[in-house]
């Protein structure tokens, strides 16, 4: 009954229609603010970033921005001494830091408290 999805399939597809329907793509760039807009309260006109590599800036000017960078780790202690920190699901690395972005445009957080809860079963997998 297990059904096994492999993501490294997805992203060639995702890739390309992204080339299709953009007229340019940025890769890594770190956004590091977003840009409210002046003339219309509660709106996003774009976004601050830099290029991780060659340390240029970029600002974007858009009608919609989405933030989909994901949620965080280590934000709560380990539940037991056996539990090392650092020993989670979602990446080490991802810091929350997509949640500063819309805070500090002024969103407003609700239901932080909710956490996934994956369940594991022991020779899950086959």
């Amino acid at each position: 009954w297990q059904i096994m999805i492999n993501g490294e399939s997805y992203k060639p597809i995702v890739a390309e229609a992204a080339k299709k329907s953009a007229d340019k793509i940025f890769n890594r760039i770190c956004v590091t603010h977003l840009l409210t807009d002046d003339a219309k309260e509660n709106r996003i006109a774009g976004a601050v970033g830099f290029n991780v590599r060659t340390g240029n800036y970029h600002v974007f000017k858009s009608k919609t921005v989405v933030v989909a960078a994901g949620g965080a780790s280590n934000i709560f202690k380990p539940r037991s001494v056996g539990e090392g920190a650092g020993r989670v699901w979602y990446a080490p690395w991802s810091s929350g830091s997509a949640y500063g972005l819309m805070i500090n445009a002024g969103a407003k957080m609700t239901q932080m408290e909710n956490r996934i809860v994956l369940a594991r079963f022991k020779d899950g997998y086959g």
